[in-house]
């Protein structure tokens, strides 16, 4: 059973789910059912339905089905507009579908049949990027302040020196371009970062984001006190190693900070002594 969440103040999210199995629409809603800040406010069987929906309704989630006889779920984004564009988390039976997602700028994906502790880590990313786009505002009000108060454009890469290279000062940041749209994270943010064909999602404080861009790149970029490559694909926060458990052939588990676990190739089981190792001082 999916956990609510952890306050009872949590603001209720609602939450369309378009699906044209009408079981599949029904075992969500079962699965969300004792999850107390979720309150599904319709069900959609095709995209034209999820459309009308989203524009009337306005939801905080959509939970998406990938394939849908006429539009499918990407067509079905592609229709979503306006100002308050909800949160989308496609639910597929193809895991070829979970790059495309993330292209598509969904906050997750689910597999069918649905996991209810993965179900309980894609609601986890939509609470944090709500209580996320508060601060962006914020942020935002600030920005257009200096502004005002210089008469100079000031575009929000150039305000936060867009993409520090510093490494030894504790303030570098990684800058991710999406469309006219920069996020600028902190590297002491991140928590891992995989590879996804040409692109890499990099997981920071329960949000994935997709950038273009190579691991043999990203590695050169990074403070190696602080992250280590575990695997061809993998790279890791060191400080969010929680537990590392030997497997068969010199191969390592890691579990990372809110139960992620992260195979160390052997190629690269040299790095578990680095992880163990004092890392010297806090990225933060």
């Amino acid at each position: 059973m999916v956990q609510n969440a952890d306050s009872m103040d949590q603001p209720v999210l609602r939450a369309i789910v378009v699906d044209d199995e009408a079981l599949a629409r029904r075992g969500l809603e079962i699965r969300l059912a004792d999850v107390s800040d979720i309150e599904i406010c319709q069900h959609c069987r095709n995209g034209r339905e999820a459309v009308a929906a989203v524009a009337e309704l306005q939801p905080d989630i959509v939970f998406l089905d990938v394939q849908m006889p006429g539009m499918d779920g990407f067509e079905t984004l592609k229709a979503f507009s306006g100002p308050d564009m909800p949160w989308v988390i496609f639910v597929t039976a193809f895991s070829e579908h979970a790059i495309r997602a993330f292209e598509a700028n969904a906050i997750d994906y689910l597999l069918k049949p649905i996991d209810d502790r993965r179900l309980a880590v894609a609601l986890d990313r939509v609470r944090a990027a709500k209580q996320a786009s508060a601060a962006e505002t914020h942020r935002d009000k600030l920005l257009q302040l200096i502004c005002d108060m210089t008469g100079e454009s000031l575009a929000l890469a150039d305000a936060l020196d867009e993409e520090s290279t510093d490494r030894d000062s504790g303030n570098a940041r990684l800058a991710i371009k999406d469309g006219d749209t920069t996020v600028v994270l902190p590297w002491a943010d991140v928590d891992w970062i995989e590879a996804a064909g040409d692109y890499l999602c990099v997981h920071a404080q329960g949000t994935t984001h997709v950038m273009r861009s190579t691991m043999k790149a990203m590695e050169k970029r990074l403070d190696h006190r602080y992250f280590v490559r575990v695997h061809r694909s993998t790279i890791i926060n060191k400080a969010r190693v929680s537990a590392i458990r030997s497997h068969i052939n010199g191969e390592y588990f890691l579990t990372l900070d809110g139960g992620k676990q992260v195979k160390v190739s052997r190629s690269y089981r040299a790095c578990v002594d680095q992880i163990t190792a004092p890392a010297g001082e806090s990225l933060h």
